[in-house]
């Protein structure tokens, strides 16, 4: 059985009529976002960003432009962009991209821009439309913060898919160690993974929505997972060790990550000990995400746990983040972030121990908070007797 991955025209209504209720409490008359998942939330294209501008200029009033260089048209057109679509010829070209749309639009008094627009693009911006008072708005990361039941149910599938991963990688580990030979290096087992979560993707799905990294993640053995960001190398995995599969999909765009730590034979006293304190800390962290409860005190509670076990110099991150059409979107689960929970947003609970020279350990799900509490989303077991190979 195979389903669409692309999102039904109504879903970019509601979208639509959201972000502009938080333009009119601001008093704007148009919005120009040029971050690429804003682009894919509002009109559904989803591209690789590069130099060339690709923007949604969305008015208080009337349809949506999108703005794409004339080698993406056809791609957008492909892909059913919710939107008029306006190309201009190449970049930086005679007449700059921001000045085709303003000689395409009604030229509002006053617009905005999202955050993360950069510095140079905000100049062209200016000079495009003079009359024009430009300030910064952050209603579609607002109004991405929390995802509709369409949303929820790609978020589901790619949840499945991250997680037959994990069990592609377990078999492949446990295959070498029965026939005695080697274990895989790092970027084997890497590869083995994400071809097979490629694989499962266009095998149950129609349309797939292509993004940068439509299935991947990290993999580490031993001493190099406790680096936590480290990129797969060289390295064989070794009997007595552990390896971490941090891994990650996205069905229609949307993001999930589902990570564990695993153990090569059986786990010494001090393997054990760490782990279990991180499985305890997740249980803990992966609770506290209930609506109404700030980022911060679920940030709190989960971290307490390493804290209290004697372990709090080998805390390296926050408990987690929003997931979303990015794989690290707000908000997060850290100090400092007061965001209170509520049903429909989906972050990842994530707390690790990072030991130099020995190992790092973290287990990860993708959870979804509800009105009667959290739901996980990933389900593979984390039980140290579960993650012994």
């Amino acid at each position: 059985m195979t389903f669409s991955q692309r999102l039904p025209d109504a879903f970019y209504a509601g979208a639509l009529a959201r972000v502009r209720a938080e333009m009119a409490a601001e008093d704007l008359s148009a919005l120009l976002l040029d971050d690429p998942l804003d682009v894919a939330y509002l009109t559904g294209f989803h591209h690789f960003p590069n130099e060339r501008p690709v923007a949604c200029w969305l008015p208080l009033d009337g349809d949506p432009v999108l703005l794409v260089p004339d080698l993406e048209r056809e791609y957008a057109q492909d892909q059913r962009a919710r939107a008029e679509i306006v190309a201009y010829p190449e970049f930086p070209g005679r007449r700059p991209p921001f000045a085709v749309l303003a000689g395409h639009v009604r030229r509002p008094a006053t617009a905005a821009y999202a955050p993360s627009t950069s510095v140079a693009r905000a100049q062209a911006l200016a000079e495009a439309f003079p009359g024009t008072r430009w300030s910064t708005c952050e209603a579609v990361g607002r109004v991405r913060l929390r995802k509709t039941p369409e949303e929820i149910t790609l978020h589901e599938e790619a949840a499945r898919i991250a997680d037959a991963m994990l069990e592609a990688g377990v078999e492949l580990v446990r295959a070498a160690l029965e026939a005695g030979g080697k274990l895989p290096a790092e970027t084997e087992l890497a590869s083995h993974v994400i071809g097979h979560g490629a694989r499962l993707m266009y095998a149950r799905h129609q349309d797939v929505v292509v993004v940068p990294m439509l299935t991947g993640g990290l993999v580490y053995g031993g001493p190099n997972s406790a680096q936590p960001h480290r990129l797969p190398g060289g390295d064989r995995l070794r009997a007595g060790e552990t390896f971490m599969l941090s891994l990650g999909c996205a069905v229609g765009g949307r993001f999930v990550e589902s990570e564990r730590t695993f153990v090569i034979g059986e786990p010494t006293t001090r393997q054990a000990r760490y782990y279990e304190t991180v499985r305890e800390a997740q249980e803990t962290g992966t609770e506290a995400l209930i609506a109404g409860l700030t980022c911060e005190e679920a940030n709190r509670r989960c971290l307490a746990v390493i804290e209290e076990a004697g372990l709090g110099e080998y805390i390296r991150h926050r408990q987690g983040h929003g997931i979303g059409l990015g794989f690290h979107e707000p908000p997060w689960l850290s100090d400092g972030d007061t965001t209170e929970l509520a049903p429909g947003m989906i972050l990842s609970s994530e707390p690790g121990v990072y030991v130099p020279g020995h190992a790092g350990y973290r287990i990860s799900d993708t959870v979804l908070v509800t009105e009667s509490g959290p739901r996980r989303l990933t389900a593979y077991p984390r039980e140290l007797t579960d993650v012994i190979i």
